[in-house]
């Protein structure tokens, strides 16, 4: 068996096996989940150990013919990209399965049968090469998250759990008519196929078609990431979700979003993508500064950290569309950092909320004095966030700033506003929760972390400092493939450097180069 396939193929069977076990044992549901979910992880990182980090090409390549007409065939593979995106999202739910041993007490097998499933759409999105597959993996991955929220979420689940489908549903039909459409043009659904004709000029389109299947794919990836202002359904689907799915939604539903940006916006509608690039930075640079100023005046814990999601996502936006090396890898490395310290703050308020069944910032106080080990993993966490040297968004926000000022000097000032409020609403957060006198209610409900819940953070703590300390060992594969969609988007259109030098500005020239060398060597 190809090894992609078994990575594939893992939480699949791991979900038809959940589904084999009787209701009266939720113990072995649990501990199946567990080694299913392991033993997909495992296979992920033997998909890193044999991947070729010396191509920037796509490896491990499967098509298999599927449907004869129209001519839908099963094809994956992976790239320097997707294998990231891969292992986090294997890395994951393994975690997500040990927070919710204790929390989930209803319904335990379906939980666990839905969330392998979730894990299975999921990988599926970032290995698919044919449109039509794409999609449906894309529709499969909404399927367990819906029900997630509105079987095991809070009060108002339903509510949630439905807005949060109708949202991506009514984006996933854009994308559906313009797949449609491609197809039409091509007789094709393969997506390396379609990218060969656009290269070699067997496929063009008129600067109005590039413009609406832009639009149509862009709007949504956008719903998904989400770009403000389509961003409403994200708070209530955090906030109303249980622990485990909030982790997978912020951590790797989210990046559904910007992948799609990245694999297929950028490469398929170059021009339309650097024509549009100047009112995208600016929707991202408003739910940067937006999400945080919001973020820092919510009373609610996991409505805190969702509006956090869109202002740290905004970031990633706006590296995949400064269109400069530095940019893109920050923007790609950036969709990892925040998967890993946005699902650890996810991870460690549901652990709270395990304790003190409240998500209210106003019933806490004092809990470093109850549980000094888990107040010391969130402070970790919240210096991660908020972008602390030595830790991982670090590495990902100065990226993306500094290839942002390669484009334009003033998205990078106005996105900056972004890191100091980020570090404002995180202290203060943190400040609200842990320190002060703990009450009654504190000390009797808020034990410290036990073995298992060490086994889930932990994890997450040793992520957070490798990828801030040696970054190295993520990005040369990483930078091949954002190299290699430069080279496709290059287009004839202004380059601009709008950063003062000596009192003049830097000469603007026409280029689609990474590097800020080859646009000053003009």
């Amino acid at each position: 068996m190809n090894l992609l396939t078994a990575v594939l193929a893992a939480p699949l069977i791991g979900f038809l096996g959940a589904l084999t076990i009787p209701r009266k044992l939720p113990e072995s549901s649990r501990w199946w989940a567990l080694v299913a979910s392991l033993l997909t992880f495992v296979d992920s990182l033997l998909l890193v150990f044999r991947f070729d980090r010396g191509q920037g090409g796509e490896q491990f390549a499967i098509d298999i013919p599927w449907i004869a007409s129209p001519d839908i065939h099963f094809a994956i593979s992976v790239n320097g990209v997707s294998l990231w995106l891969i292992v986090l999202s294997t890395f994951l739910t393994p975690l997500c399965v040990l927070i919710s041993w204790r929390s989930i007490q209803n319904r335990v097998k379906e939980f666990f049968a839905f969330l392998l499933l979730l894990e299975f759409g999921l990988i599926g999105v970032f290995l698919a090469q044919d449109l039509f597959l794409f999609y449906v993996f894309w529709e499969i991955s909404l399927v367990p998250m819906y029900f997630l929220i509105g079987i095991w979420g809070h009060e108002r689940r339903i509510y949630a759990a439905v807005k949060f489908f109708l949202y991506t549903m009514a984006g996933s039909v854009l994308m559906l008519v313009a797949i449609i459409y491609l197809y039409n043009r091509t007789q094709t659904f393969s997506y390396p196929a379609i990218l060969d004709m656009l290269s070699s000029g067997r496929l063009s389109f008129t600067a109005g078609q590039q413009m609406l299947l832009f639009l149509a794919f862009f709007v949504a990836f956008a719903i998904k990431v989400p770009l403000f202002p389509l961003h409403t359904w994200l708070p209530d689907a955090h906030v109303e979700a249980p622990s485990a799915g909030s982790v997978m939604l912020a951590s790797v539903m989210l990046k559904m979003g910007t992948y799609g940006i990245f694999h297929f916006c950028l490469p398929l509608f170059p021009s339309a993508a650097r024509d549009c690039a100047p009112w995208i930075a600016v929707l991202a640079i408003i739910g940067i500064i937006y999400g945080a100023l919001v973020a820092m005046v919510q009373p609610n814990m996991k409505k805190l950290v969702a509006y956090s999601s869109v202002s740290h996502l905004g970031f990633v936006v706006l590296g995949i569309f400064s269109f400069t090396q530095m940019g893109l890898d920050g923007a790609v490395y950036q969709m990892l950092n925040h998967g890993i310290s946005t699902g650890a703050l996810f991870a460690i308020v549901g652990l709270l909320y395990e304790r003190r069944h409240s998500l209210a910032i106003e019933d806490y106080g004092g809990v470093a004095t109850a549980a000094p080990w888990l107040s010391t993993a969130f402070l970790i966490t919240t210096l991660a966030s908020i972008g602390l040297p030595m830790l991982n968004n670090f590495v990902g926000e100065f990226l993306v700033l500094q290839g942002t000022a390669l484009a334009n000097y003033q998205w990078t000032i106005y996105a900056s506003i972004g890191v100091i409020l980020s570090a404002c609403y995180m202290l203060w957060l943190y400040q609200r929760v842990f320190y002060g006198e703990a009450g009654a209610e504190v000390r009797s409900h808020i034990p410290d972390l036990n073995l298992r819940e060490w086994a889930a953070v932990l994890p997450l703590i040793a992520m957070m400092v490798w990828m801030g300390v040696y970054s190295q060992s993520f990005l040369p594969p990483v930078s091949k493939v954002t190299a290699r969609v430069l080279e496709q988007t290059q287009v004839n259109v202004p380059f601009r450097v709008e950063v003062p030098h000596m009192g003049r500005p830097v000469r603007s020239g026409f280029s689609a180069l990474p590097h800020v060398e080859a646009a000053n060597a003009r």
